[in-house]
């Protein structure tokens, strides 16, 4: 437990048994009442950020989490089979942890799992990886001057704009944080 005014950004707190990451610490002092402090606490479940405020010397719960790197595997029945590259253990994470982020999964694809205790509160992917373009629109027409742009669909299913030289088969690489296309590999 902590008090309220000692909370700082990147602390991870367990409130009514939901794991939240605090964005943003505040305190407020008010002409008529009582200071507060007022934070901005990002669910770690969802990823929403919600504003929630504390009374000054509240005790607020915090916990440690431990960060883990994983391997996806396959997909097993409904969840997502990994390989913890510490421990050498499989790991099944549900497919609300993994969210939209299985659009950018490959077998040996590599993440970044957050525990608290046995259970995973959330997963984050490589910034870039590099995948193979599995199909592409058809070619627009190359006299326009504007920024064309077409559709791939990548191996994993994920669908991303692509500049029209890019074909199927080419390897690009993808920011899986904006699902933007880079460069040609």
């Amino acid at each position: 437990m902590v008090a309220s005014q000692q909370l700082t950004p990147g602390m991870t707190l367990s409130i009514e048994n939901k794991l939240y990451r605090v964005e943003s610490v505040v305190k407020v002092t008010a002409p008529k009442g009582q200071p507060f402090i007022k934070t901005k606490l990002r669910d770690l479940s969802s990823d929403k950020v919600l504003e929630k405020n504390f009374k000054v010397g509240q005790d607020v719960k915090d916990v440690a989490l431990e960060e883990r790197n994983l391997e996806f595997l396959y997909l097993e029945g409904k969840s997502y089979l990994f390989l913890d590259i510490g421990t050498l253990e499989q790991v099944l994470v549900p497919p609300e942890v993994i969210g939209e982020k299985v659009n950018f999964l490959k077998e040996g694809t590599p993440l970044l799992a957050t525990f608290y205790g046995d259970t995973i509160s959330s997963v984050e992917l490589p910034q870039f990886l590099e995948l193979m373009v599995a199909k592409t629109d058809a070619a627009l027409d190359k006299n326009s001057l504007s920024n064309n742009t077409k559709e791939a669909i990548l191996e994993t299913g994920a669908a991303i704009q692509v500049p029209p030289f890019i074909e199927a088969g080419d390897v690009i690489k993808v920011d899986t944080r904006t699902q933007e296309y880079i460069q040609r590999v």
